[in-house]
């Protein structure tokens, strides 16, 4: 299937090809809290996850071990999606971005990066 997404003002779009959406993920680390947004629970390579329109309006926040690049929109704040410096271009993706995707109705299993190593 083909997704479609984008932030909430629209400058960033994006779109990724995946299998039915019906499980989700969310993290308990301090950033994800704060941020509670449901992720998808597989990540997206680079040949399946194309960024549309907005590149020069994301800014990138890195926290703690800076192993995550946190992407947000510059222009409304919202979170669309993240990679690592393991997986770079690899992407997940926050599903409460994603048309057609009612993410807090999909079966949503807790994460625990509060405490991962």
């Amino acid at each position: 299937m083909k997704y479609t997404g984008s932030c909430h003002c629209k400058a960033i779009q994006f779109e990724f090809e995946s299998d039915l959406i019906d499980e989700a993920l969310q993290c308990n680390c301090s950033i994800c809290i704060r941020k509670n947004a449901i992720m998808s629970k597989q990540s997206f390579a680079p040949s399946a996850f194309k960024l549309i329109k907005g590149k020069d309006d994301l800014i990138t926040y890195h926290w703690g071990d800076q192993d995550v690049n946190h992407y947000f929109c510059k222009r409304c704040g919202i979170y669309p999606f993240h990679d690592t410096c393991y997986e770079p271009g690899t992407y997940r993706v926050n599903l409460g971005c994603v048309d057609d995707i009612d993410s807090r109705a999909l079966n949503i299993i807790q994460f625990d990066g509060k405490n991962e190593l």
